[in-house]
């Protein structure tokens, strides 16, 4: 199995970029009690194997392969980003008929949902693994580098594949465009992409996680035997609906005829819209809490141990080496895709083998999501951008952390419900640095500023225009007048500004 073993974040004391080094030294000796928690934490881990290193890819050493990569970039930069949208799936047909259909050349998972897509999705994938078949997995945004969305076995391709890849279908993407009215935009390229390596190297199965939507989305041209939908909440309004009841109805999409429907925990008039569709399509539906479920969960050194209940019996004893109630649930959902890809509860009644649950949820990363990359002070990282994500990100960092003082830095996109961001978070941060990421579409820092002083009072609020000002920022507040080991920071507010802070951190 090849899945990414996740890095042990007791043991991470190596990740701090030049500006903090006049800050704070690093500790040359561990704490005699702290050792005994790293040692515990190690043993957890011990069920997944020796470490494989960062999960998210840096860029290529070979100057000539890295020059290659950004032309491919560049060149993908040029087409419609991926909050330009035009409600059709007729361009990506068009392509997958001139490539021979490669997405029907394996089964597939597709998750759809609002919040937990990709940790989901790389659950799925390391369970996948754990029984032997070869994955594909297709997920995005990306924290750092664009192959990161492409993995085959669990490990994000190479830059080299991934430049093949497009080089392979870049003639074929090109007489789409010809015969379009609009040219392919960069996620359907990379869509296409994805499906074509995956058909290339074969995989045995797939899983794909939709770009937004479901319906209209790029990679709503499978016919998947398991859509899998997660918690469903307020974001994209301007595209999927002001409801969660309207944004059920786009990403329903996914339900296929005959298929089994995975379906998290949802707000009622979502959970009767997608319900009805799948009485529309004959679909099987599993519900969390009803099918399925978490039957308990406590807090472990580095993660959870959880108790899981799934379609065909209980699995005791899953370490999750990811934190928060939304993880467990996240679990809880990925075991059941597993299952009723496997036939689970319908077929057959037996349970998969718990022994090989176990290795494959203890191997489980989610970069960036719920992430330390450094301590003294402890900082995390996690892509929070909207309201219910933050919510549940704070009650994570509540749970199993409880700072005594607690630093936010928020950099945020336009459009986004910022202000309720914010209110989720103001219990649990003393002070919030906001500042920016050097995305186009980034909010200005002042703007920011401006909504984070309706919330927090002007007191509690900093402003910081560049991210590595920002963070240097709030470790200097994390620290002060805090008892020794209960500061910390949390960078949040979306997946760019998580994966600017990481590079600066140097773990990319």
């Amino acid at each position: 199995m090849s899945e990414q073993q996740p890095e042990g974040q007791d043991r991470d004391r190596d990740g701090t970029f030049d500006e903090f080094d006049q800050i704070v030294a690093e500790e040359a000796d561990r704490d005699p009690d702290l050792a005994v928690i790293e040692a515990g934490s190690r043993t957890l881990r011990a069920q997944a194997g020796p470490p494989t290193g960062d999960p998210v890819p840096s860029r290529p050493e070979d100057p000539e392969v890295a020059k290659a990569l950004q032309e491919v970039e560049q060149e993908l930069s040029t087409r419609w980003g991926e909050t330009k949208l035009d409600p059709s799936v007729s361009r990506i047909e068009a392509l997958m008929d001139v490539l021979g259909q490669p997405q029907r050349a394996y089964p597939t998972i597709h998750v759809t949902g609002t919040n937990g897509k990709t940790s989901t999705a790389r659950m799925i994938e390391a369970l996948l693994n754990a029984f032997e078949l070869r994955t594909g997995r297709y997920t995005s945004p990306h924290v750092q580098s664009v192959t990161e969305r492409i993995s085959l076995d669990g490990a994000p391709i190479s830059a080299e594949r991934f430049i093949e890849t497009y080089h392979d279908i870049k003639p074929y993407v090109e007489m789409v465009d010809a015969a379009e009215d609009f040219r392919l935009s960069f996620f359907e390229v990379l869509t296409g992409m994805a499906y074509a390596a995956f058909a290339d190297a074969p995989v045995d199965a797939a899983v794909i996680e939709v770009g937004m939507g479901g319906t209209w989305d790029a990679t709503n041209v499978i016919d998947a035997s398991v859509a899998v939908i997660t918690p469903i909440s307020l974001d994209h309004t301007d595209r999927l609906g002001s409801t969660p009841g309207e944004i059920a109805q786009e990403k329903g999409g996914v339900i296929k005829q005959d298929a089994t429907v995975i379906l998290a925990q949802q707000p009622v008039d979502a959970a009767q819209v997608l319900l009805k569709r799948a009485v529309e399509v004959d679909a099987t539906v599993a519900r969390e809490g009803m099918e399925f479920g978490v039957v308990s969960r406590e807090v472990a050194v580095g993660g959870q141990m959880l108790t899981l209940r799934g379609m065909g019996g209980e699995y005791e004893g899953i370490f999750l080496p990811l934190y928060g109630a939304h993880m467990a649930h996240n679990a809880a959902v990925a075991l059941a895709a597993v299952e009723a890809f496997f036939g689970v509860g319908g077929q057959q009644a037996r349970e998969l083998d718990v022994d090989t649950v176990r290795q494959a949820f203890a191997s489980v990363t989610s970069p960036g999501r719920m992430e330390v990359v450094r301590r003294s002070p402890t900082v995390i990282l996690d892509a929070a951008h909207n309201p219910a994500g933050a919510q549940v990100t704070a009650e994570a960092v509540t749970e199993a952390f409880g700072f005594s003082r607690l630093i936010g830095v928020v950099a945020a996109s336009e459009g986004k419900d910022v202000k309720g961001v914010f209110e989720a978070f103001e219990p649990i941060f003393a002070e919030v640095v906001v500042t920016e990421n050097t995305s186009h579409r980034a909010m200005g820092a002042d703007e920011l500023a401006a909504i984070a002083v309706e919330v927090f009072g002007p007191d509690r609020v900093q402003v910081e225009p560049r991210l590595d000002d920002a963070l240097e920022a709030a470790v200097t507040l994390a620290e002060e007048e805090a008892e020794y080991g209960g500061a910390g920071v949390l960078v949040t507010g979306s997946v760019i500004t998580v994966g600017e802070a990481r590079l600066l951190f140097k773990r990319g």
